[in-house]
């Protein structure tokens, strides 16, 4: 991860010709993440759609600019919790698609050897504490993971992904008050899509601004266009620094999902005309049109970076639909008692 922030990078990314004040590998960096996310969601949808992935799921596609541009601050030993809809983040954080592919298909290669499945994606060895279907379930959980922080004295910081609907679990607000209490490095970022599964925000939360909840606790609030993954990758980024020196801070990313809640959702709820408008700010191709309009990249070399996304995309898919299924054997490991 290159870090932009210091006057130094910036001056850099100035000399060679960048226009949007960064390098270009932060650039690039960006694009091909949510390009990973992207691509690999369609594949998942397709593959369910004929059966070959059992089961459900719920799919990222129209947040990734979220996951990219939190994600792009972090490093390995940095920690994030997730959500059901944990496929993004995971990807994002830089869990290996063939393992990833491989677990979504339950087999003995995926990452958490085929028994999480969709929803349940863990990958210590990258930070990522897992994936829960439990509505705010992963807050506690980076509270958790925030106070051993604190408590080794480690230059760590967690960052917490959930929805709107998750904000108003009591997981949430005890999180909140004791990260605030402790002071805890832990970003809570909640990703605010409209809707949780089929009631929209408006319906379940009177409030229009969510971030305005963070000053009960007594922790600053703060709200970003999280269709724009370089708004989002700066708000982390000055998040991050506030909250490894002086307690937790409640970043709201308004952003919105193109799919369904779920494999199962008929999306009878939401109208086309709404559907459509949130598709025109879909922040891969709008971030597409911002680098090559800004001078960033010339046309051949993100059509080059799009068709190498693609392969990796497909050859996970591959190894993953020829990895072994577990057997009997794998039945009784990874339990707590014989």
């Amino acid at each position: 991860m290159i870090d932009p922030s210091s006057a130094a990078d910036i001056a850099t990314a100035a000399e060679a010709g960048t226009r949007l004040g960064y390098p270009e590998s932060v650039l690039e960096d960006l694009y091909v993440r949510m390009l990973r996310i992207r691509l690999f969601e369609e594949e998942i949808h397709y593959h369910m759609s004929r059966g070959r992935i059992h089961g459900t799921t719920h799919l990222y596609v129209g947040q990734e600019a979220v996951a990219a541009g939190a994600a792009a601050n972090l490093s390995d030993r940095d920690y994030i919790t997730s959500t059901h809809r944990c496929h993004g983040h995971a990807i994002a954080k830089g869990t290996d698609l063939g393992s990833l592919a491989a677990e979504m298909f339950g087999k003995r290669a995926g990452v958490c050897g085929g028994k999480g499945g969709s929803m349940h994606l863990a990958d210590p060895a990258r930070g990522n504490l897992g994936g829960t279907g439990i509505v705010g379930g992963g807050i506690p959980i980076a509270v958790g993971a925030a106070l051993s922080i604190r408590r080794l004295r480690q230059d760590r910081v967690v960052v917490c992904f959930f929805g709107d609907g998750a904000m108003n679990e009591g997981a949430f607000h005890e999180s909140a008050n004791l990260a605030s209490v402790w002071g805890l490095p832990v970003l809570f970022l909640c990703e605010n899509n409209q809707y949780g599964v089929s009631t929209h925000v408006s319906r379940s939360t009177n409030l229009e601004d969510l971030s305005i909840r963070a000053s009960g606790y007594g922790i600053p609030g703060r709200k970003v266009d999280g269709m724009d993954v370089l708004a989002v990758y700066e708000a982390v980024r000055d998040a991050i620094a506030y909250v490894k020196t002086r307690g937790p801070l409640l970043l709201v990313a308004q952003t919105y999902r193109f799919l369904g809640h779920s494999k199962s959702d008929a999306n009878v709820y939401r109208t086309e005309e709404e559907i459509a408008a949130w598709r025109r700010r879909d922040p891969i191709p709008g971030f597409r049109d911002r680098l090559l309009a800004e001078g960033s990249f010339r046309e051949d070399r993100l059509s080059d970076l799009e068709e190498e996304v693609r392969r990796e995309v497909d050859a996970a898919f591959r190894y993953a639909q020829a990895c072994e299924e577990p057997g009997p054997e794998d039945l009784l490991g990874d339990v707590y008692a014989d």
